[in-house]
């Protein structure tokens, strides 16, 4: 079966399964599933815990040989598999596949990897934990469920934070959940009455949020162009390349360009935020002048190589507003060096 993180605490509730595969690429959130996980077996006396680390092309005796002794005084046992690729290779597509098969009711298996692609996700391996136990995929949170996700939290904590707060805070961690809950936990401590406001959020808090570049792309189609720019600037420094984010932003105008050219005939192929955020874009796009966002990008990427002279960030920055509807200059004229 396939859980996700929000179901597993009901799910383990009421029952233990042979085996749990948790994937995703949020520290925080699968670390708590898998905490769960190792939680609910204890209760149920599974007392003892092995840990193994796998990479692609490892040897597998050893797991083969802990899963095929008994465990040290009788003792009911987790047996941890860590994966940092998901791809254990054709060996340990095999030996998993074997190992789930032969269930042992004094074992549960533990499967930890990062998330899962396409062709990992088609393996025989995972349809194998999905017939014989559960795979939790953990997902980020969205950035609209943040402050809601954030707010559970606090009051889990104890905490009476405002909605002022929450948007704060949430703006300060965004695509970082870990620190978003080490702050909370130290406000916890600091906050001896429990309140939170947006003073105590700018007293106490410091800017830790993490983005990628697809992350800016998102933001420039749905044209949310304050939330663009302070990605960038999160990015820059972070020492991203210069070359990776103008990436993202030209990929965003051939998303815009061949979604105004294929009109009727179906947007371009994207996935899950991504295309919510198109269609936001695709209402915006007739307005866009394509020509001076493509002079504007050359004169980015001629900032980057060193061909012409100027700061490539600021370049960046002015094409990214440009392509949320949010030009602060007028349009770029072409200059040939």
């Amino acid at each position: 079966m396939k859980l996700n993180s929000d179901a597993l605490a009901t799910h383990l509730e009421q029952k233990l399964l042979p085996v749990y595969l948790v994937s995703g690429d949020d520290p925080l959130l699968t670390g708590e599933a898998a905490d769960a996980v190792r939680a609910r077996a204890r209760t149920a006396g599974f007392t003892e815990r092995e840990a193994h680390f796998l990479e692609r092309g490892s040897d597998w005796d050893d797991v083969r040989a802990s899963a095929g002794n008994m465990s040290l005084f009788g003792s009911r046992r987790v047996v941890e598999i860590r994966l940092p690729s998901g791809k254990p290779g054709v060996a340990g597509n095999k030996a998993l596949v074997a190992l789930l098969e032969h269930e042992d009711p004094d074992t549960v298996f533990l499967i930890l990897t990062p998330r899962l692609d396409r062709d990992a996700q088609n393996a025989d391996w995972v349809r194998a934990v999905e017939a014989h136990g559960a795979w939790v995929q953990v997902w980020p949170v969205d950035v609209e469920k943040l402050p809601a996700w954030l707010k559970g939290r606090c009051r889990r904590l104890k905490l009476d934070a405002t909605q002022e707060a929450l948007d704060l805070l949430a703006e300060r961690t965004e695509g970082n959940l870990l620190a978003a809950s080490q702050e909370l936990e130290k406000l916890a401590l600091l906050a001896s009455d429990g309140r939170i406001t947006a003073d105590t959020i700018l007293s106490s808090v410091t800017d830790s949020a993490r983005f990628d570049v697809f992350q800016l792309g998102e933001a420039v189609l749905a044209g949310d162009a304050e939330r663009a720019l302070r990605m960038i600037a999160g990015l820059r420094g972070e020492g991203t390349e210069p070359t990776l984010v103008l990436w993202a932003l030209t990929k965003a105008m051939r998303d815009l360009w061949n979604g105004l050219a294929s009109a009727g005939s179906g947007k371009p192929r994207v996935w899950g935020r991504q295309s919510a955020a198109l269609d936001k874009g695709l209402r915006r796009a007739p307005k866009l002048s394509f020509g001076a966002l493509a002079v504007r990008a050359g004169r980015a990427d001629r900032m980057v190589k060193g061909r012409l002279a100027g700061n490539a960030w600021d370049e960046i920055a002015i094409l990214a507003a440009d392509i949320c509807g949010k030009s602060p200059l007028p349009p770029a004229r072409s200059v040939l060096k």
